[in-house]
């Protein structure tokens, strides 16, 4: 997170902002704000007809009289909704790096062929999704508020006179069930979710969930935390709250988990640890942010962290705080955590 940034962000931007964020950072600090291409057209969902209807995580029913043609998505769900053979015409969120190469929450789209909106926390450009002709903005929510997630808190009445939207919930619960309901809303949409390619990556969470229960059955002594970096604080994430993490949890994953006096300050999702404190917590396995907006592990310079245990040992692997909805991109979260279980050797 831009440690300086933090007293002109809302709670929301401060989640949004900062690698900092065991599924977020900084909800604390400050406030408590709650080009086209062929677009939705290219796949299936969009021959359908007929009216249309979806009840999404706020319990609010969007209905139209056709099936949306003209989507608008936060990256990440329009990388899940590309997964399942429907295409957005306009994102807004984390899209390209500075190098201009796609994002790590673009997943598999082709970001040539999207209008980009905005790509970083705040930028909502209202004339170019006006121009798209919406039929439906979609995005994830990551409050019990309904707040939609990466949508300007001051543009959001002229956003929502636009088009109406559908907020898909990725706070406390599981991750299967945001999937579930990423599932259903891309089947809603004209998906053909009895694809093999759409069956075959559901089978193959299915079995990388029963993987990781054996991995942590075996091991369970080995204790995983789940930590984010910036310039000057070191982020602990306990797994309440956060999608994956209570997953993993329910898998029989053994997490740091920071009291929760600790966590106030990070309104309940992580605990900040100044980097001199960074081995505060035992841990054997370090899962690490793999956002733009966080430090990698490679980059981090800090002396304190290169003499972690999990650091010495190489027990260091990546985590989506922010997950793709889809089968597809959720098997490499908990493949890659079972194999670094099966593998990790107790240290320090």
């Amino acid at each position: 997170m831009p440690h300086a940034r933090a007293t002109h962000l809302t709670r929301r931007g401060l989640l949004a902002a900062g690698g900092a964020l065991g599924l977020g950072a900084a909800l604390a600090a400050c406030g408590d704000g709650k080009g086209k291409d062929s677009g939705s057209g290219g796949d299936k969902g969009t021959g359908a007809s007929g009216p249309w209807s979806f009840k999404d995580d706020r319990g609010t029913t969007v209905k139209l009289d056709k099936v949306p043609a003209n989507i608008v998505a936060f990256t990440g769900v329009g990388a899940a909704l590309y997964d399942y053979g429907i295409r957005v015409k306009g994102v807004f969120g984390p899209t390209r790096t500075t190098d201009g190469q796609p994002d790590v929450q673009a997943g598999d789209m082709d970001v040539s062929k999207v209008t980009v909106l905005g790509n970083a926390w705040g930028q909502f450009n209202i004339e170019k999704y006006a121009s798209l002709a919406p039929d439906v903005l979609v995005t994830t929510m990551f409050d019990g508020a309904g707040t939609l997630w990466y949508v300007p808190d001051e543009s959001k009445k002229k956003i929502g006179r636009l088009a109406p939207s559908v907020g898909i919930s990725v706070y406390d619960r599981q991750l299967t069930q945001p999937l579930q309901r990423m599932w259903d809303l891309a089947e809603s949409l004209g998906a053909d979710m009895k694809a093999t390619k759409v069956t075959d990556a559901k089978k193959r969470f299915e079995d990388a969930a029963a993987r990781l229960r054996a991995a942590a059955k075996a091991k369970p002594g080995l204790k995983v935390m789940a930590g984010s970096a910036s310039d000057q604080l070191f982020y602990v994430s306990g797994s309440n709250l956060s999608v994956d993490l209570e997953y993993f949890k329910a898998l029989g994953v053994n997490f740091v988990e920071p009291p929760e006096s600790a966590k106030k300050q990070g309104g309940g999702w992580y605990e900040s640890l100044s980097w001199e404190n960074v081995d505060k917590y035992h841990a054997d396995i370090i899962m690490m942010d793999d956002r733009t907006s966080a430090i990698q592990p490679a980059d981090i310079t800090k002396a304190t962290w290169k003499k972690l245990p999990a650091v010495k040992a190489g027990q260091v692997i990546a985590r989506s705080p922010e997950p793709i909805l889809s089968y597809d991109k959720c098997v490499p979260l908990l493949t890659n955590l079972a194999e670094a279980l099966e593998k990790a050797q107790k240290v320090g």
